[in-house]
Order: structure tokens, then C-alpha cells, then sequence
């Protein structure tokens, strides 16, 4: 029986979380430490400014109040794994897609990356879709993704970025390894005032959207493959690095 670690950026409470939690509770032990709150667009962070509390949701499953998908996978590992290392680290599955530039944003990619700094194999899971998600099918296509990962491994200090299309799982058109697509958004930002006149401000996207070039994760799921794109934790800039060296 295998060992998981679960978290998301969603909280607890979501329902691609606890869906995923079922499908791998099927193949072993799941350890599940999750934000008692949404924290969509959190991205990388560890908390160090303040104390954090959990609460017990279910048998293996806790909350952490306050803390972030980077902090879940800190407790998950060094409090209720005794920093013995699973046998994968999950995160997911995001209500929302996270593909192109805004991986750098998501906190659920940031789940697995924190996996993968602490030398766990870890993979982030996504829906292709924002409303009328069936996260019971996608969680069965996840499961397929993590027994392909435990039979096969992954290559030291990568970890995956997986987008699932929201469609029945025997509707799926197979698997591809993408690379990373481009984002098309338009955004801007909204000027609010609140019920005493004062100022509010909120970030906001007038059109979503990512390029539809061939090879990309994008590309990938916008015609019902399963897009996996491995992602690395050395962010050189390698292509410039020669470059550099003759300037500076």
C-alpha cells in the first residue's frame, strides 16, 4: 500500500479535493492538510510572520487556519508524516485550469513544488473547466496519471503540472506531455468606493484566454488530451546565460 501526502489551494472544503482523496485512498494511506480557505492566486509562499492553528477534519485529513498550500505540505511532512517521505505528494484537484504564465500564480502548483524542494514526487492536478465541473471523472483520470507516476517514477527535481478537460473519463483522447502555453488575458484594474466614499481597489480580467499553439498545455486540453507538462524547480535562464557572461 502506497503513502500519499493531498493538499489544494481551494480549502478543505472543496470538491475536487475530497474527490481526488477518495480515488487515492483506494491505492493507500492519504495524509490530507489543506487551507481552511480559498486561496486561489496565492502562489509560493510560506507563512513566517505568524503562528498557525489546525483542526482535525477527518481520520488523515486536517485544516490549517491561516495557512497556505506551501504550509500544508510543511505540516503535512515534518507533523504528520514525522518527515518520512511519501510515495507522492498530490495537489488538487483546482477548480480552474492553470496553464501558461499563471502556474506562477497557483497556489496548487505551488503544493507540488513545495513537495518537490522537499525531494517528494509530486504532481499538481487541474480541471479544464469553471462551471459544472464532474470532479468524480476527473479524479478517476488523476488516478491514472499518479499509478503511471508509482510504476514508473519521475526524473529527479521535476515535478508535474496536470490539466484534466472536464469530460467523462471514457471521453478522454488520451495523454500528451506539453510544454508551457502563453496566456492572452486582458486585465485592468476597478476603482470602488465603499459606503463611507472611500477608495477600493480590485485586480480584475475582462477576458480570459491562452494561445492555441500546437505542443502547449492549452493546445492539449482544448482538444481533450490530458495536458502534463513537467516543470523544474532551476529557473536559469539558461538561453541568456552566455550571453550575460559577455556583458557583465
Amino acid at each position: 500500500m502506497f503513502t500519499f501526502l493531498l493538499t489544494n489551494d481551494d480549502g478543505y472544503f472543496s470538491e475536487g479535493i475530497r474527490a481526488l482523496r477518495e480515488e487515492l485512498r483506494t491505492l493507500g494511506r492519504v495524509i490530507t492538510v489543506a487551507p481552511d480557505r480559498n486561496l486561489s492566486g496565492v502562489g509560493h509562499s510560506l507563512t513566517f510572520t505568524q503562528p498557525l492553528r489546525i483542526r482535525r477534519v477527518d481520520e488523515d485529513f486536517w485544516t490549517v487556519i491561516g495557512g497556505t498550500p506551501a504550509d500544508c505540505v510543511h505540516f503535512g511532512y515534518y507533523l504528520f508524516l514525522d518527515g518520512k517521505k511519501p510515495d507522492l505528494l498530490c495537489s488538487g484537484i483546482n477548480e480552474g485550469p492553470n496553464l501558461g504564465e499563471d502556474i506562477t500564480y497557483s497556489g496548487t502548483v505551488s503544493g507540488a513544488m513545495e513537495g518537490r524542494i522537499l525531494g517528494i514526487p509530486s504532481v499538481a492536478f487541474s480541471a479544464f473547466g469553471r462551471e459544472d465541473v464532474d470532479f468524480s471523472e476527473i479524479a478517476k483520470v488523476a488516478k491514472e496519471v499518479v499509478l503511471k507516476v508509482l510504476e514508473k517514477g519521475m526524473p529527479e527535481n521535476t515535478y508535474l503540472n496536470v490539466n484534466i478537460p472536464n469530460l467523462p473519463y471514457k471521453d478522454i483522447r488520451g495523454f500528451m506531455v506539453t510544454k508551457q502555453g502563453k496566456r492572452a488575458y486582458k486585465e485592468k484594474v476597478l476603482r470602488l468606493t465603499d459606503p463611507s466614499g472611500r477608495p477600493l481597489y480590485w485586480i480584475t480580467a475582462e477576458e480570459f484566454g491562452w494561445h492555441l499553439e500546437e505542443g502547449t498545455d492549452y493546445w492539449a486540453v482544448y482538444h481533450g488530451f490530458v495536458s502534463i507538462t513537467p516543470l523544474q524547480l532551476d529557473l536559469t535562464n539558461y538561453q541568456a546565460f552566455e550571453k550575460l557572461r559577455n556583458i557583465f
